[in-house]
């Protein structure tokens, strides 16, 4: 009796304790595969203080390149549905933005919008890209405004999914919970993440609960890596000043059911940047190129036909 007890034990500690690493497996092959089937390579560029690890695809030669902005906490893999759309007639370059991904988190590192930026220009530097089409979310989206107005003779032209950067005349879930003392970002529970989750996308695509589990323990494990971050990241100058320093030709999507940042402040950005197309996604949250990629990318291709450089016959989805 007592080694059928023991051994019913042993098979509940190696199932708790491999059930994460399970997820974690078949997240990273997914996206192996799903890179390997949209032409995406990873490719590790050295920068001035770190190795950026990225995903590269499209015509090396091609004479428009497009640099892909993840958010916060995120990483380039949520690039891959959407860039798929991309690689036949641009070079792509997606990078884990420092502190997060394969990059990796270094403390005291300084994690600041500003800062971020200029890695991006470092990344371009070492890439061989003079101009850049530049496209971020959330977090991603505050760099490339930022690298917009900063380095206008770098950025061709700038699109702007749900991004950080301005205070929002409506205050959103997430300011919420800041108000409160509590950070959503931060998981201490697999419940707790899902919870998260659904704070992030209004209708996200299908992952299965073992995966989902598995990025609970990521988020567990990087909390103090992530609450350097963030704080870095909210003390970062604000857009409202620099806004009309953006020249650049400007898209602005957001989804209207975006519980991190609230949807008015597209009146900010509306008011900031003169050459500005802005739409509007009912029922889509915070990351319309996750829950939507095909039509998000269909939007973005014909902004980018839409700019004089481009070549609309050239604007074909793959």
């Amino acid at each position: 009796m007592l080694v059928l007890v023991v051994a019913i034990a042993v098979f509940a500690a190696w199932s708790w304790l491999s059930y994460p690493a399970i997820g974690h497996w078949l997240y990273h092959l997914n996206m192996s595969l799903e890179a390997k089937l949209y032409r995406l390579h990873k490719i590790v560029v050295p920068i001035a203080e770190m190795t950026v690890s990225t995903w590269q695809g499209g015509p090396y030669e091609a004479s428009s390149s497009v640099l892909m902005l993840h958010g916060f906490s995120a990483d380039k893999n949520i690039w891959l549905r959407f860039a798929r759309h991309f690689v036949g007639n641009y070079r792509v370059i997606i990078p884990d933005i420092a502190g997060h991904g394969e990059t990796g988190f270094k403390a005291g590192g300084g994690y600041d919008i500003p800062l971020q930026a200029k890695r991006m220009i470092q990344l371009l530097d070492v890439c061989g890209v003079e101009k850049v089409h530049v496209i971020g979310n959330s977090m991603g989206g505050y760099m490339a405004a930022w690298l917009a107005a900063t380095y206008p003779d770098r950025i061709v032209s700038v699109a702007l999914i749900d991004p950080a950067g301005v205070t929002a005349p409506e205050v959103s879930d997430l300011e919420r919970h800041l108000a409160k003392g509590h950070n959503p970002f931060l998981i201490h529970s697999r419940e707790e993440f899902r919870r998260f989750y659904a704070m992030t996308m209004a209708e996200p695509p299908w992952v299965p609960n073992v995966v989902l589990d598995a990025m609970a323990q990521r988020y567990e494990q990087s909390r103090d890596e992530l609450e350097e971050i963030f704080k870095d990241l909210r003390a970062s100058p604000p857009m409202e000043p620099k806004l009309p320093d953006i020249k650049a030709p400007a898209l602005l999507l957001w989804g209207h059911k975006d519980r991190l940042i609230d949807v008015s402040s597209v009146a900010i950005w509306s008011k900031g940047i003169a050459d500005l197309r802005v739409e509007v996604w009912d029922h889509i949250g915070h990351m319309p190129m996750v829950e939507q990629p095909a039509n998000t990318a269909h939007l973005y291709r014909e902004f980018l036909a839409s700019l004089r450089s481009e070549s609309p016959q050239d604007e074909r989805l793959h």
